[in-house]
C-alpha cells in the first residue's frame, strides 16, 4: 500500500472516530457498524495497482495491527472496571462471580461448540476445527459500547445522590471483564492447534501443553502484569521524589508505557502478553482508585483504542467488498450464525443459570440480565489477530476458507450486536431504575 493511501487512510479512520459517537449516540446504529458499511463503500472504488487487501498477502501486518489494537483495548478496559478483586477476600471474589463462569465454562464451551460445527458441518481437520473455535472464543465489548464499562468512576465524578452508577451494572461489568481476559486465555487453545497442525502429538506433549501453555504461561503473564502494574503504580501514585509522581502532573502516557512494559516483559518471558497487560492495566486502577489520573490515563487509551479499532473495521470492510468473501459458503454461512445465534448464548446461559449467585448481592444477575450476558458475546478484532496469528507460524490448511469465516462472522456480530445492544440496553436500565426506586 502506498504511503498516501496510508495516510488517507489513517486520516478518514480518524475522522470517523472522532465524528461517528456523536451522530450515533441516540440511535441503534453502532460506529463500527458504519465503519464497516463505509470500509465496503471505499473497496469497490478503484485502488491503486499494486495493493492487496487479501489477509494471505498482509499476514505480518495484519498480525502486528490487531496485535496492538487488542492490547489497547486490554489496557483501556482494565483501567475502566471500578470493581476491584482482592485476592485475599474470599467475598471478592464472589463479586466476579459471572466473569469466572463466563471464562471457566462458557468459554471453553463456546470452543468445543465451534470445533464441533467445523468437524461435523463443515468437514474440516479436527486441528483446523479446533483452531477455527480457538479464533473464535474471544468476546469483544469494544465494538458494541453500551455493553461495556464507561471511564473510570473517580471521586470528582461521584454522584452526590448515591444513585447507582452505570459502570457498575453486572451486565457492564461481566462482558467487560469477561472480554479483557479471554482474550489472553484464548492462546492455550490456538496453540494446541497448532501443535496438532504440526504433527506427531502425543501423550508427552499433552503434558507439556497442560503443564507450560495453560499453566506456566497464564501464570507468568499474571505475575508479571501484578508486578509492573504494582510499581508503576506506586511510583506514579507514592513515588518519594515529587518529579517522579506523574500522578501529580496529570501525565496520562503512562498507561501506553505501563502497556508496552507488561506486553514486552511477559513475551520475553515466555507468558501471555495479553494477560499481562490486562493485570497491568487493574493493578494500575487499584494502587489510587479515586484519583482523577485514573479518568487522564484512560482517556488517552479510549481515543488510541477507538481510532485503532475503527481502522481495523475500515479495513475489513474494504476487504469484504475486494475478495475476502470469495471462500465463503453455505458452510461458513451456518459457522457464523450457529455461534452468533445459538452456541455462545447457550453456553453463557448454562454458566450462569446454574446454582446463580443471588440477585440482589454484587455479581447477582437476574433472568433478563443473564440472557443479555449469554447474548451480548461480541466477536472482534482479537478473532482477526489469532488467525493471522496461526497462519503466521503454521501452514493452515484452507486458509481462505477460514478468513472468509471468521470474516464474516464478525461482521454478522458487529451488525446484529452493535443494531441490539442499544434497546436491550436501555430497557434493562430502566428496569432497573424503577426497581431501584421502588425499594
Amino acid at each position: 500500500m502506498t504511503g498516501a493511501a496510508v495516510y488517507l487512510l489513517l486520516g478518514l479512520a480518524l475522522l470517523l472516530a472522532i465524528v461517528l459517537p456523536q451522530l450515533t449516540r441516540r440511535i441503534a446504529l453502532s460506529p463500527p457498524m458504519v465503519l464497516v458499511a463505509v470500509g465496503m463503500a471505499i473497496g469497490l472504488l478503484p485502488l491503486p495497482e499494486g495493493i492487496s487487501l487479501q489477509p494471505e498477502d498482509n499476514r505480518e501486518l495484519l498480525t502486528h495491527v490487531t496485535e496492538f489494537t487488542v492490547l489497547v483495548a486490554l489496557m483501556g478496559v482494565g483501567l475502566a472496571i471500578d470493581r476491584g478483586l482482592d485476592m485475599r477476600s474470599w467475598r471478592s471474589w464472589r463479586t466476579w462471580s459471572p466473569v469466572w463462569r463466563l471464562l471457566l465454562v462458557t468459554m471453553p464451551l463456546t470452543i468445543l461448540g465451534t470445533t464441533l460445527l467445523g468437524w461435523w458441518v463443515a468437514g474440516l481437520t479436527p486441528a483446523v476445527a479446533l483452531l477455527l473455535g480457538a479464533v473464535l472464543a474471544p468476546t469483544d465489548p469494544v465494538l458494541a459500547s453500551d455493553v461495556q464499562v464507561g471511564e473510570p468512576l473517580t471521586d470528582d465524578i461521584d454522584d452526590p445522590e448515591g444513585e447507582e452508577r452505570e459502570e457498575d451494572d453486572d451486565i457492564r461489568f461481566s462482558l467487560t471483564a469477561e472480554a479483557g481476559l479471554n482474550d489472553g486465555l484464548a492462546f492455550p487453545f490456538v496453540h494446541l492447534a497448532l501443535l496438532l497442525l504440526a504433527g506427531g502429538f502425543a501423550a508427552t506433549d499433552a503434558v507439556t501443553w497442560v503443564g507450560w501453555y495453560v499453566l506456566g504461561k497464564i501464570a507468568l503473564g499474571v505475575a508479571i502484569g501484578l508486578g509492573i502494574g504494582w510499581l508503576l503504580g506506586r511510583q506514579a501514585f507514592r513515588a518519594r521524589n515529587d518529579n517522579l509522581r506523574l500522578a501529580e502532573h496529570g501525565e496520562p502516557l503512562l498507561a501506553l508505557a505501563a502497556l508496552l512494559t507488561a506486553y514486552g516483559a511477559a513475551e520475553i518471558v515466555g507468558g501471555y502478553g495479553f494477560l499481562a497487560v490486562f493485570v497491568c492495566a487493574m493493578r494500575v486502577r487499584a494502587s489510587e482508585r479515586g484519583h482523577s489520573y485514573q479518568r487522564a490515563m484512560h482517556g488517552v487509551v479510549e481515543r488510541l483504542e477507538r481510532l485503532m479499532t475503527l481502522m481495523v473495521l475500515l479495513l475489513l470492510g474494504m476487504a469484504m467488498t475486494r475478495g475476502v468473501l470469495e471462500q465463503l459458503d453455505w458452510r461458513g454461512v451456518v459457522v457464523a450464525l450457529a455461534l452468533v445465534l445459538v452456541v455462545r448464548p447457550l453456553a453463557g446461559w448454562v454458566a450462569l443459570a446454574v446454582r446463580p449467585r443471588a440477585e440482589g448481592e454484587d455479581g447477582g444477575l437476574d433472568r433478563g440480565e443473564t440472557l443479555a450476558v449469554a447474548f451480548f458475546g461480541v466477536r472482534g478484532v482479537g478473532s482477526l489477530f489469532y488467525l493471522a496469528y496461526a497462519a503466521s507460524h503454521e501452514h493452515v490448511p484452507g486458509e481462505g476458507w477460514l478468513w472468509s469465516t471468521v470474516a464474516f462472522t464478525v461482521v454478522v456480530s458487529v451488525l446484529l450486536h452493535g443494531a441490539t445492544a442499544t434497546p436491550a440496553m436501555s430497557r434493562l436500565d430502566a428496569r432497573r431504575e424503577a426497581a431501584a426506586r421502588s425499594r
